[in-house]
């Protein structure tokens, strides 16, 4: 077997890609190689499918206007009737709460770059945030930054279907087997070895592998950065808060947003680490000894609460700064990499997708400059951070 171009995960990353190389140049041969096509336990699945332009990089608020786009248009810019005509978007807005004047500062800075890049993110008073969400308390507040449009929350399995969709009406192959290998002969990859014992020649390749990225880097001799790392959601019902225009709020320890009449929740754990790629164990303790008392705190209507269900996702973590790693690898040009989105790779899949395919087919960024998000930053050690990961 063989294809122009493989691809080593088909969940929204690899399938972005596949949609896009096909649309850019028709007839390309493109192969979308996935190992589970239930996606149970792949991050797209299992993401709080939100969208936001409250980042502190401009290339990321630059991704994210574009995603937003692509997301309200979303079967215009597929240009494929795939019987998915919107994604449920519901702009409720991201509100950032800031309870220190160092955290109010770099909200105020960081917001006026945002709305530099078309973003319409407000910084409002304690005053002003107990008017527009009376059900919080406020006191201990210094400011919040709230956008009040282009953010919120959306079928994300619906992306990711309709970019598998379109990406197959275009002539794209998807199959189901496991990348176990790479074929490498003087510094390019030249093909990928299947689980199922067949081989895949192939002129590039594309790591869209999520939480196993250093997995397939490994096989090239390469390392890479990237960690899987356990996050615990719970969805919980509280009958005396019932705020579904809330917006997703992240405050000092937790983040929260409504669903359909409940709320979903998480947190960071505070010795948070790599885990095993196979571990999908809940940390329960979480709920009871961080997010609630610091939930009940800021909304006295969480007072009864009780988690209805929980899932277990895993961020593709780089541990260098937290942004994502784009772009071919300098000592492998045709292996190309769109890893590391430490929590925000669905909504970025959009624009990822997109630049991606146009550097491979092109040499080089075009639609969007994303270089700062490039491999070389990685092998110089040299960090290019993102502050707002939630």
């Amino acid at each position: 077997m063989q294809a122009d171009v493989v691809v080593i995960g088909g969940a929204v990353m690899g399938a972005s890609v596949a949609f896009w190389l096909t649309k850019l140049h028709p007839g390309l041969d493109v192969l979308v190689v996935e190992r589970d096509p239930t996606f149970a336990r792949a991050s797209t699945a299992l993401s709080a499918a939100g969208i936001r332009q409250q980042f502190t990089n401009p290339v990321n608020v630059e991704i994210s206007r574009f995603g937003i786009d692509f997301i309200k248009n979303f079967e215009t810019r597929l240009g494929h009737d795939v019987g998915i005509p919107t994604l449920g978007l519901r702009e409720n807005g991201y509100l950032f709460l800031a309870t220190t004047e160092s955290a109010r500062d770099t909200l105020t800075e960081v917001a006026a770059m945002q709305r530099n890049h078309g973003a319409a993110t407000e910084i409002i008073s304690p005053a002003e945030t107990a008017a527009r969400f009376p059900w919080l308390n406020t006191e201990d507040l210094v400011a919040a930054s709230f956008g009040p449009r282009d953010e919120g929350f959306f079928d994300n399995m619906g992306l990711l279907s309709g970019f598998r969709a379109a990406a197959k009406a275009q002539g794209a192959r998807f199959i189901t087997d496991t990348v176990t290998g790479l074929t490498v002969a003087s510094g390019r990859v030249t093909g990928v070895t299947l689980g199922q014992g067949g081989h895949v020649a192939c002129a590039k390749a594309v790591n869209a592998a999520g939480p196993r990225a250093a997995e397939v880097m490994a096989w090239a001799g390469l390392p890479l950065a990237v960690e899987p790392r356990k996050r615990t959601v719970f969805v919980i019902d509280a009958p005396n808060a019932r705020h579904p225009g809330s917006p997703l709020m992240i405050d000092q320890d937790y983040w929260i947003r409504p669903e359909h009449g409940q709320w979903v929740t998480a947190t960071v754990p505070s010795d948070d680490g790599p885990c095993d790629i196979d571990d999908f164990d809940a940390d329960f303790q979480l709920w009871e000894d961080v997010i609630w008392p610091a939930l009940w705190h800021r909304a006295p209507g969480f007072d009864a609460v009780k988690v209805i269900r929980h899932w277990v996702g895993h961020y593709a973590y780089n541990t260098l700064d937290q942004n994502a790693i784009l772009g071919p690898h300098p000592d492998m040009p045709n292996l190309y990499l769109m890893n590391g989105f430490s929590g925000h790779g669905l909504q970025q899949a959009p624009a990822v997708g997109r630049g991606i395919a146009e550097h491979i087919l092109t040499g080089g960024w075009q639609t969007l400059d994303l270089s700062d998000l490039s491999v070389e930053r990685m092998l110089s050690g040299k960090p290019f951070a993102e502050l707002a990961i939630v």
